[in-house]
């Protein structure tokens, strides 16, 4: 991340697949669920960031689905909501221990089902956020603006947390351990958008500027994530 330039292959995941999301911290990555055609995936992946190689079983996650949110603490995995199939939009959150294997063990339940929330790693070393998303198979056209966090280190349902300045699902995620962002995502038009939040407190997203190009599917990452300094 220090560097610029061109991608370079690093390994394969187990099985190809789309609509996943991932987490991990500061030596292992975890890749969970996803669609892997025809049925949503329980399968969670894992794979050292300090070396290339392929991803490993890790385990399963309670429920197969695809479009969940992840974000992690230093010590443990969170994925939240998702589509399953059958059950249709998810409300159930599991964790993992990273630097273990094994299937995940459930965490809690999102108070309102969704799937397509912000994408990935918008969270502290204490807490993490599942923004936005969409709560119907119709997709966009049922986008919500809910803002909800969870204390990592326990187990819980979701609590209130405030609002997006707009409603959309599909938007990336990045945050260190004091600032979360959400970038873009679908309204449903695309969107260029980025909002930003204090982690450690409540209350509602604030603009913190626009996307080059306003677009939907998106992915954030950033360098500092999950506490990790």
């Amino acid at each position: 991340m220090a560097g610029t330039g061109t991608t370079v292959d690093y390994g394969d995941l187990q099985s190809t697949k789309q609509s996943m999301s991932g987490t991990g911290n500061s030596t292992r990555a975890l890749s969970l669920g996803g669609y892997d055609a025809p049925a949503r995936s329980d399968v969670i992946g894992y794979f050292s960031t300090t070396s290339a190689g392929n991803a490993a079983d890790f385990g399963n996650l309670t429920v197969g689905r695809s479009s969940p949110t992840g974000f992690s603490s230093s010590t443990r995995g969170i994925c939240a909501g998702g589509y399953a199939n059958p059950g249709g939009t998810s409300n159930v959150i599991d964790y993992v221990t990273i630097a273990s294997t094994g299937n995940a063990t459930d965490f809690g339940d999102l108070g309102q089902a969704r799937y397509s929330a912000s994408s990935n790693s918008a969270s502290s070393s204490t807490r993490g956020i599942i923004a936005g998303g969409a709560t119907a198979p119709d997709g966009s056209a049922s986008n919500v603006n809910t803002i909800t966090y969870v204390t990592i280190a326990s187990t819980s349902n979701d609590t209130d947390f405030g609002d997006l300045t707009s409603s959309r699902s599909n938007a990336s995620a990045g945050s260190n351990n004091l600032r979360a962002c959400f970038a873009g995502g679908l309204t449903p038009s695309t969107s260029n958008v980025v909002d930003y939040i204090t982690i450690a407190t409540t209350g509602d997203a604030i603009d913190f500027g626009d996307l080059v190009t306003a677009r939907g599917y998106v992915v954030g990452a950033s360098s500092n994530h999950g506490g990790l300094q």
